[in-house]
């Protein structure tokens, strides 16, 4: 896992179409806005892991 620390305002680009970028941060809150191609699927991981626990029940 790679750790980075981003100031609002900075971003991450992933395989050159995909860009993750710092909007707002303060008292320990983060918001993110992800620039992605249509066809790329974006969950929040608690939905992420509670799909995955369905597909294991």
């Amino acid at each position: 896992m790679l750790v980075l620390g981003r100031k609002p305002g900075e971003y991450i680009v992933l395989n050159g179409n995909i860009i993750v970028k710092v909007v707002k941060s303060d008292s320990g809150h983060l918001r993110l806005a992800i620039d992605a191609p249509k066809e790329v699927s974006i969950v929040r991981g608690e939905l992420y892991e509670e799909q995955a626990n369905q597909k294991t029940s």
